[in-house]
């Protein structure tokens, strides 16, 4: 019962990021397509709320970010990504043994 809790925390915790990406990038859509609307209405001036995208922008790149740095320290610790993306040594260690 503990493993099954502690997963559905887990999955909280990935979901909500993910949620916050997707509002954040209607936010941003909705934005340009009132915007570009206005453009055909002869009877609105077109005026674009900026407040409103950047806010869409902030949620979206945390959302982003959170899930991208956490399957980059998930592949990290599995070893799947290039050379580009392993850990660096700090000066004076030793290096790691390759895992077989």
């Amino acid at each position: 019962m503990k493993l099954l809790f502690s997963r559905f925390i887990a999955i909280l915790i990935l979901v909500f990021p993910g949620l916050l990406a997707m509002k954040g990038f209607v936010m941003m859509k909705d934005d340009l397509f009132n915007y570009l609307a206005m453009h055909g209405d002869r009877t609105a001036t077109p005026s674009f709320a900026w407040l409103h995208f950047a806010g869409g922008l902030v949620l979206f790149a945390a959302g982003m970010s959170f899930l991208g740095g956490w399957i980059l320290t998930r592949d990290r610790k599995r070893n799947y990504v290039g050379p580009r993306f392993k850990e660096k040594r700090k000066a004076g260690q030793p290096p790691s043994e390759p895992a077989s």
